[in-house]
């Protein structure tokens, strides 16, 4: 699909001369991903899940007209992860739709040992509490030691695992079967992970990474 792809933004035109190689290249060009053939360069082998497809039917004066909502979840599960919602007639063009936005809505995470139970100092979990909130839906987050796995929902644990969370604890309020907003609310959770601050000994102490783990970038590019 690369070679049929003719750019047509700045970053775009950088990843397709081989300017850019990686995702953390790209952000730190502060330039916006605005064409998901930018992170189908950047990401080869992304792992992505259909969480909820949900037809609405209503009735006007022509007839019956039908629609479908669609939530998909796209990933690296190594540090960077998307979720995007779309609508439309067909399923097939909008799930398509749908994951194109949430490659356009994919965000770097951080990880860590967040857990005062385990204290391995491997990126497993949340590095710390981080709480989401969409519509309805407010999920909390917490630190959980090696071994526990993912104490949370279907919809969450399809997230996290594409973001590259191995661990975690999970608290969630209101209306859990919405799948878009329970959806959204986790992926909001896991955005608050990298607009936090911390420190340098903080990050030491509770073995935080952003994104993809330096020594795994290193020999990929060795």
């Amino acid at each position: 699909m690369n070679g049929r792809w003719e750019p047509k933004t700045r970053l775009g035109r950088k990843v397709k001369r081989g300017e850019i190689t990686s995702m953390e290249d790209a952000l730190a060009s502060r330039l916006p991903v605005k064409e998901p053939e930018i992170i189908d360069a950047l990401f080869p082998e992304l792992d992505d899940d259909v969480l909820d497809v949900n037809m609405v039917q209503r009735m006007t004066d022509s007839g019956r007209r039908v629609r479908f909502t669609v939530t998909t979840v796209i990933g690296n599960n190594d540090g960077y992860v998307g979720v995007g919602t779309a609508k439309g007639k067909e399923v097939g063009p909008t799930i398509r739709k749908c994951m194109d936005n949430a490659k356009l809505n994919m965000v770097r995470i951080r990880r860590g040992c967040g857990s005062w139970e385990c204290g391995c100092g491997a990126p497993h979990t949340v590095p710390f509490e981080v709480s989401g909130q969409a519509g309805s839906v407010k999920i909390t987050l917490k630190p959980a030691p090696s071994g526990i796995g993912l104490a949370v929902g279907d919809t969450a644990k399809s997230i996290l695992e594409r973001a590259g969370i191995e661990d975690v604890w999970g608290f969630s309020k209101g209306k859990t079967r919405t799948t878009v907003n329970y959806a959204l609310a986790v992926f909001n959770a896991m955005k608050k992970t990298s607009e936090m601050r911390v420190r340098k000994d903080q990050a030491k102490e509770l073995g935080i990474v952003e994104g993809i783990p330096k020594e795994e970038t290193s020999q990929q590019e060795g």
